[in-house]
């Protein structure tokens, strides 16, 4: 069920902004809507997501009109403080949103695009795990209006599946974005690299896999081995080898030149698109510090500074909200520091860097250094932007590092 959720300040009962926050009409908004449930809990996974057995007495299929409810007290918050605007894009994550009924996914757009309209052209995605996917369903979410599906294939190799505890048969991934392409959806496939006994080669397969499947759209991202996890304490126990770091680089790697070969392009450490409109402009708003507002339990959300995230529990956010009162847990307001410090982190992993007028003091000192060691393109930082080269993006945190000092 994941890590604690920060303290912060108290979110008043009603949800509102402070005064002094504004809307910058110029600036993306975007919507998250948390769906958290699983059939079953992987191994790996420290997400908010609740199984059957854990839900005390929340419930799936009073779901989306909890949801609803969050939407409609957004509504009032944001028209209050003068942030009302369309939306960018909707994301339904989870969890397994494709657990819950097509039309519900349904209602729960519906209630976005009347709540806020929608952009022309927004992008719409909602994750899905394949064995979830039909014909019909895939057909019911594009009439819904939703343009994308992001499909948690994670491996092609049955081992490899297994070890991250993921019940669905490779095949299903096949299947699965036949139906996304039938119903005119496009297709992001999501892997995972760095498992118990995966080898190289096994990476290798699941990428040539992906990459014949032709989706719009790859993230390939290195297991991180989560405190508190059922996989850290098999660990912990000397049950199974912790993921290699070398190995990982090497998969990564890996990953990079096959997927460039296929005509994929990178645009940020673990994604790849085969154009900049396949681009997911969801996450890339979280890396670029738009606004948007998470919906659901655990849920995050920032507007013009202010970040505040939910209550963890279905079962509490349920009885927060049938009280007419925010689920809100907690909020903060980072200082110009921190902020600086975020920006960093999160604009150097994308393709457009960051420029180098945004690094102050030891930090613009150390580009030469980071120059000299291959981690940043020199042509690039001639030009102003700090972006990472191939060697770069592996040692992200190891650029932040001096950029930051």
């Amino acid at each position: 069920m994941g890590a604690a959720a920060p303290l912060g300040d108290p979110v008043p009962r009603d949800g509102a902004l402070p005064d002094d926050i504004t809307a910058d009409p110029d600036r993306a908004f975007g919507v998250y809507l948390h769906v958290p449930f699983c059939r079953v809990r992987c191994g790996y996974c420290d997400f908010n997501t609740y199984t059957a057995t854990e839900l005390r007495g929340a419930r799936q299929d009073t779901y989306a009109d909890e949801v609803l409810r969050e939407i409609a007290l957004s509504r009032r918050v944001l028209s209050d403080a003068g942030a009302l605007r369309p939306a960018r894009t909707v994301f339904f994550g989870g969890g397994t949103p494709t657990l819950l009924p097509p039309g519900d996914l349904a209602r729960m757009l519906a209630g976005v695009r009347e709540t806020f309209a929608l952009e022309p052209g927004a992008e719409v995605t909602v994750e899905a795990n394949p064995d979830t996917v039909t014909d019909a369903v895939a057909h019911e979410l594009a009439a819904a209006g939703v343009t994308r599906l992001s499909i948690g294939m994670q491996s092609a190799v049955p081992h490899v599946l297994a070890a991250l505890d993921r019940t669905h048969d490779p095949e299903r991934v096949t299947t699965a974005v036949a139906a996304a392409r039938a119903a005119g959806l496009a297709v992001s496939l999501d892997l995972i690299y760095g498992a118990p006994g995966e080898t190289l080669a096994d990476w290798r397969a699941s990428l040539e896999t992906a990459i014949r499947l032709r989706p719009d759209h790859i993230s390939a991202y290195a297991l991180i081995i989560e405190e508190g996890t059922k996989l850290e304490r098999q660990i912990r126990r000397g049950e199974v080898a912790a993921p290699s770091d070398d190995l990982q680089a090497d998969m990564y790697e890996l990953a990079d030149e096959l997927l460039a070969t296929a005509g994929f392009q990178w645009y940020e450490i673990s994604n790849w698109a085969t154009s900049p409109a396949q681009r997911s402009r969801h996450n890339l708003a979280y890396w670029q510090g738009e606004d948007w507002w998470g919906y659901g339990p655990g849920a995050h959300s920032h507007v013009g500074g202010l970040r505040w995230w939910n209550v963890r529990h279905p079962a509490a956010y349920a009885q927060r909200l049938a009280a007419g009162e925010s689920p809100g847990a907690g909020r903060e307001r980072p200082d110009d520091a921190a902020r600086r410090l975020e920006s960093v982190l999160l604009r150097s992993r994308i393709v457009e860097g960051l420029p180098v007028s945004e690094v102050t003091g030891e930090g613009r000192r150390a580009v030469a250094g980071l120059i000299a060691d291959g981690l940043i393109e020199g042509a690039e930082a001639l030009r102003g932007r700090i972006i990472l080269t191939r060697r770069g993006r592996l040692l992200a945190d190891a650029v932040v590092r001096a950029l930051t000092v």
